[in-house]
């Protein structure tokens, strides 16, 4: 049976109900809205920072007001049963607070740890995406670490140096015309071999190996993971080339590693302990076994 409440508990239970709807409709247009933006970029590039930028605070929104919307649910219990404030009042509205806490803290926890997992393929696909030469209508390729230094000026080789800027250059080999794109370096975080986040970020560089001449030919990134401290190197060659070296230069491929992303290299010393090298492809790998001095492991 219901009684008559007073006018406090009256008005604070016809104000949770819409209070309820507005924050769960906040949600979704939330959702919504960062998708609809996300579907009017047509460059790849854009799409890219975009999402970068965006999709993790987006989808905190979501949480968040999904989370204030249980809270309001939650303030309706007892509602028509009790006429007064009381002890019940606190004790539920403490109950809605948690609830609220325990669903924002949980999203975070996951958009923080679990879901840069996921958003890491979508920045991938956009990133790497093939390119096409407006000029011509040719299809772009994207040069690697090695190719690409020659052509980036001084300025651009020391932003990447520091690993605060990362640049892509795209050349269309068939009129050799260059196309850089500039992105916010190691922001984004690569996938840890241990816990399996994507919290692995650059803490330092240094230059491994040298040419006669003194410049670098090798340099090794050093990451670590910010959720289980592990750390692990990573070896890139520089490349001393010129410009017109590339015009004729065609990547080298094979059947059996058309899959292969990545190539790690574990070396075990009994005295300087496990290090770890990665490679951006077998030619790379087999390279450095050659030419690796093994009496520097010990």
């Amino acid at each position: 049976m219901l009684i008559q409440e007073s006018p406090f508990l009256a008005t604070w239970h016809t104000i949770m109900p819409i209070a309820a709807i507005i924050c769960f409709t906040a949600g979704i247009l939330f959702y919504l809205v960062y998708h609809l933006r996300l579907s009017s970029i047509k460059d790849y590039h854009e799409k890219y920072d975009f999402i970068n930028a965006n999709e993790i605070k987006y989808y905190k929104g979501v949480f968040y007001s999904f989370g204030l919307a249980v809270a309001m649910i939650v303030n309706l219990y007892g509602a028509g049963k009790v006429a007064d404030i009381g002890v019940w009042f606190w004790v539920r509205l403490f109950i809605s607070i948690s609830c609220a806490t325990l669903v924002g803290y949980i999203a975070a926890l996951v958009l923080e740890y679990y879901y840069p997992t996921k958003i890491n393929s979508k920045l991938k696909k956009w990133r790497y995406m093939p390119r096409i030469n407006p000029k011509t209508g040719n299809k772009m390729r994207v040069l690697s670490e090695a190719e690409e230094d020659v052509h980036l000026d001084a300025g651009k080789q020391a932003e990447e140096s520091v690993f605060s800027i990362d640049y892509d250059v795209w050349v269309d080999e068939k009129t050799n015309d260059i196309h850089i794109e500039k992105y916010q370096g190691h922001l984004t975080a690569l996938r840890c071999g241990s816990c399996g986040f994507y919290t692995m970020r650059v803490v330092r560089e240094e230059v491994s190996e040298t040419h006669e001449d003194g410049s670098p030919s090798e340099i090794v990134k050093h990451y670590q993971c910010s959720y289980c401290k592990s750390v692990r190197a990573t070896a890139f060659p520089v490349s001393t080339k010129e410009s017109e070296d590339y015009k004729n230069f065609r990547p080298a491929f094979t059947k059996s590693a058309k899959n292969i992303d990545l190539v790690k290299i574990e070396i075990h010393s009994a005295v300087a302990g496990k290090k770890y090298f990665e490679f951006q492809s077998l030619e790379q790998a087999q390279k450095f076994l050659s030419e690796y001095d093994f009496d520097k492991v010990a």
